[in-house]
């Protein structure tokens, strides 16, 4: 110890002693405890970063909860006339047929008869145009009897569905012929040949004297 009171330097240390935390800021260290206290608490509740996409539906539920949003106008279909249409414009419908595709979509049936009478007045639903396309379409392959049951199913009147009999029996036997070439082309060698051939031309409505025509007689005729 010196004269004045002070001690001198213990040997082998040079410069003034570290103070450690007495001389920081407690208001700086107040602060840090409290953001690592915070952060500690988010990881024991399981909190995360936050994300973008979070974020971006967090925004547009509280957009969609705002009542001074501007309300979105209400979508509506295409009106019965419309579908109706856009069924015509694909193919031939029957009225029937056409009437129970709309079915779905109307309030009350009779919208739906005055929709198809006004087609009907315009000509864009037709009958007997529906009958003249549904043959065309099925009678290369069909009997006259599978035709006309199914023109009947449609409603089509009882008159062209006579008048469209009478046609379909005339062709028969060609067109069955033609049907039979197509699937087989060579006569049935056994009874068991003929039944399998009998069976597909009666299958799609033939005439059963048609089909002997074309196969002949079996052995069992």
């Amino acid at each position: 110890m010196r004269r004045d009171g002070s001690r001198r330097a213990a040997p082998g240390r040079q410069g003034p002693v570290d103070s450690g935390p007495a001389d920081s800021d407690p208001t700086e260290f107040s602060r840090t405890s409290d953001r690592q206290s915070g952060f500690r608490s988010r990881r024991a509740q399981g909190s995360r970063p936050s994300n973008p996409d979070d974020e971006f539906e967090t925004m547009a539920s509280g957009d969609a909860a705002n009542p001074s949003s501007p309300p979105q106008p209400a979508r509506s279909g295409p009106s019965l006339k419309a579908r109706a249409v856009g069924y015509l414009s694909r193919r031939e419908h029957a009225r029937s047929e056409l009437a129970r595709k709309l079915r779905p979509y109307a309030e009350d049936p009779a919208q739906i008869d005055a929709v198809l009478d006004d087609l009907q007045r315009e000509g864009w639903l037709s009958d007997a145009r529906f009958a003249q396309s549904l043959v065309h379409r099925r009678a290369p392959q069909r009997g006259t009897a599978r035709v006309v049951q199914e023109l009947k199913q449609h409603g089509v009147d009882e008159a062209q569905v006579a008048d469209l009999r009478d046609q379909l029996r005339a062709t028969e036997y060609d067109r069955a012929l033609e049907a039979w070439r197509k699937r087989f082309g060579d006569k049935p060698v056994d009874r068991t040949e003929y039944a399998r051939q009998a069976r597909f031309l009666a299958g799609r409505g033939f005439a059963h004297d048609v089909i002997r025509r074309i196969l002949g007689e079996s052995d069992e005729d």
